[in-house]
């Protein structure tokens, strides 16, 4: 069943001028988000614990003031979705807006076909090359997913190898937590 489409608070988003990071609980562990103006800048996942969630968006509260938002399930319509999408539900998140600063053109061509790869379905890395126009780039796809900053978002998880590999996985649990999302999609019915 399909989720019904929200929208992050832009109001509440662009009435501070900080970057904001949201810790919060899921069946897929510890996340943590960080959004700027109401685009996704990062999101980590697969954490034990709070403080390991918090770490696994380091880098982007590095980049400048990051406002720690305690009660995340008010604050943060996507967080409930991102909830929901852990348990199970479908959910593409087209309309979520994500960071895409230091991209290529390729790089921006394959998140934007990653994207819209449906819930249940996959890619191998050479087809998503072909699909941006390089058919011979399946290496700079797999380079590409593995530092995208935005996992589930950007359903990276849902491209493997040409042998039927999943590849690694840029997760907390890499392989095992690829593995794990791409189960999903066959207990919920939807092979």
């Amino acid at each position: 069943m399909k989720r019904p489409r929200h929208e992050i608070n832009s109001a509440e988003a662009s009435a501070s001028a900080v970057r904001r990071a949201v810790v919060f609980p899921s069946a897929l562990g510890w996340m943590s988000l960080v959004i700027d103006k109401g685009t996704v800048m990062q999101l980590s996942f697969g954490h034990g614990t709070p403080q390991e969630a918090l770490a696994g968006v380091y880098a982007a509260t590095e980049a400048g003031d990051v406002e720690l938002v305690e009660d995340a399930s008010e604050s943060e319509p996507l967080v409930r979705r991102l909830q929901a999408y852990a348990d199970g539900a479908q959910d593409d998140f087209l309309d979520v807006p994500v960071d895409g600063s230091g991209l290529t053109p390729f790089q921006m061509r394959v998140v934007q076909i990653c994207r819209r790869i449906p819930f249940g379905s996959s890619l191998t890395y050479g087809e998503l090359a072909a699909r941006a126009g390089h058919p011979r780039a399946a290496r700079a796809v797999g380079s590409c997913m593995r530092t995208r900053r935005v996992p589930l978002i950007v359903p990276c998880h849902r491209v493997v190898s040409a042998a039927g590999a999943t590849g690694r996985h840029s997760a907390c649990e890499g392989m095992r937590m690829k593995l794990r999302l791409l189960e999903m999609k066959s207990a919920t019915g939807s092979v």
